[in-house]
């Protein structure tokens, strides 16, 4: 039998040895978990997870390969993949290389062969940091190798564009920025494709840079950590409330919150996946949503502030849809589907005929 070359240290000396793939390299992560059974592709590519090491709870990974139109951004930043069986001969006619080749490419290390149904546990004890290494790597030695490894606080700055960029559409009926806190590039082709011409916008623009260029819109997008992390984009959120619409998604939601003076809570082991319930407290409709996050809004603060609650996750309360007073800025904690893009553009709309 093929010997184990890798494991994942957890903080408690706890072990998991498996085998290489993708990028040989030592990376100490926080580790949390995705329960997608599809879909790993933009999972691996998506900047909320910068720096993390996500552990897929769907057993077999790899089996499409990569496409090149799948991904989320241009430059993933994965922090590392723990999987229980990878497959390396994908089977899918749009496939352009392994996930293997891709996450070499981009120096992501990945580590399969492992029980990931053990690493659910992260689901009881909650999220963790731990360090991917070699498999000979003394565990007392990982172990401090963690504790002295510093805490990822610049996330949202390392997801960010550092320039502004365009994405532009035939026959445009709003210009909208998007205020790139780790933005999905999913999310800017379906404004794309509702008639918006996009202009990204870095996560620290100023306030007065984004009046200026009078836009219909503002999309303040998901992205990873912490928004207390992310002073410059509360800031920016302070300065345009009121004044133009806005809509924030994932982080987004959280900065709206935050800037509206909500607390902001870690959650346990947060929720990452794709089949979350939430219910809309106006018409009791269950939606099952596409989530990311280690942090939520605490729904007691939001009282004594200018938002009103209009989402609730179903499994734990957790503020998942907010509405700021007067109607001019909403935000969901989920990936936006094709009917908060819709209220977005009627918003825009509407303050364009007030």
């Amino acid at each position: 039998a093929k010997e184990f070359d890798r494991k994942i240290v957890f903080e408690d000396g706890s072990e998991y040895y498996g085998y290489s793939f993708g990028a040989r390299a030592d990376r100490v992560c926080e580790a949390v978990f995705n329960t997608s059974p599809v879909g790993y592709q933009e999972i691996v590519s998506d900047p909320s997870y910068t720096g993390q090491l996500v552990a897929m709870t769907y057993p077999v990974v790899g089996s499409c390969g990569v496409c090149d139109e799948d991904y989320e951004t241009k430059i993933p930043a994965l922090g590392a993949l723990a999987v229980r069986d990878y497959n390396d001969q994908p089977s899918n006619f749009r496939c352009t290389k392994t996930l293997s080749a891709m996450m070499e490419e981009y120096g992501i290390p990945g580590i399969y062969g492992i029980d990931t149904r053990k690493l659910g546990s992260l689901r009881d004890e909650g999220s963790r940091r731990c360090f991917l290494c070699a498999a000979d790597m003394p565990a007392a030695e990982a172990v401090e190798a963690i504790k002295n490894a510093p805490v990822l606080r610049d996330a949202v700055k390392r997801a960010s564009s550092r320039m502004k960029w365009y994405s532009k559409t035939a026959h445009p009926k709003y210009d909208v920025a998007v205020v790139d806190c780790g933005v999905k590039l999913s999310v800017v082709r379906s404004l794309n494709k509702r008639g918006c011409n996009v202009t990204v916008l870095p996560y620290n623009a100023s306030a007065e840079e984004v009046l200026a260029a009078d836009f219909d819109g503002v999309l303040f997008s998901d992205g990873p950590g912490d928004p207390r992390d992310a002073a410059e984009s509360v800031e920016l959120m302070k300065g345009l409330l009121g004044k133009v619409p806005v809509f924030g998604t994932g982080l987004g939601h959280l900065i709206l919150a935050a800037a509206c003076g909500g607390k902001i809570n870690r959650l346990k082991f947060g929720h990452h996946g794709g089949n979350y319930p939430v219910r809309d407290v106006k018409t009791g409709k269950i939606e099952i949503t596409a989530q990311n996050t280690l942090y939520a809004a605490d729904e007691r603060s939001l009282a004594k502030t200018p938002l009103t609650v209009t989402h609730v996750n179903v499994l734990d309360n957790t503020a998942d849809g907010l509405e700021y007073a007067g109607g001019r800025a909403f935000s969901v904690q989920y990936a936006p589907d094709a009917a908060a893009y819709e209220r977005f553009t009627a918003l825009m709309e509407e303050n364009r005929n007030a």
